[in-house]
């Protein structure tokens, strides 16, 4: 079934973007949605939404907020029980200045 929605899809896409005839009703299909959004029945739902997201991400953004640093400390102490601090070790490089110069000295 999901092959068939995906075949409609492709098919119905190549006519829109493929053909002038396809164009042209997708030119339709933007001035209909442009006309739509701007309906004053559609912009009460999205200012209404728009109110209830904000008010939701106030509510929750201290408790999201209060949890990632919980996380955060967590994560901080039990990564050094894991891997406790060894001595920092020192890395010699492989090629100094003298021997990538030889004949300069």
């Amino acid at each position: 079934m999901i092959k068939r929605v995906v075949f409609v899809a492709g098919v119905s896409a190549g006519y829109l973007f493929g053909t002038p005839a396809g164009r042209r009703q997708l030119d339709k299909i933007k001035v209909w949605a442009a006309d739509v959004w701007r309906d004053p029945r559609v912009q009460e739902y999205v200012q209404e939404y728009e109110s209830q997201a904000a008010a939701f991400a106030k509510k929750q953004g201290a408790a999201v907020w209060e949890k990632a640093v919980d996380t955060a400390k967590g994560a901080m102490s039990s990564s050094t029980t894991k891997y406790p601090d060894t001595s920092p070790t020192v890395v010699e490089p492989l090629v100094d200045a003298d021997d990538a110069n030889p004949g300069q000295r």
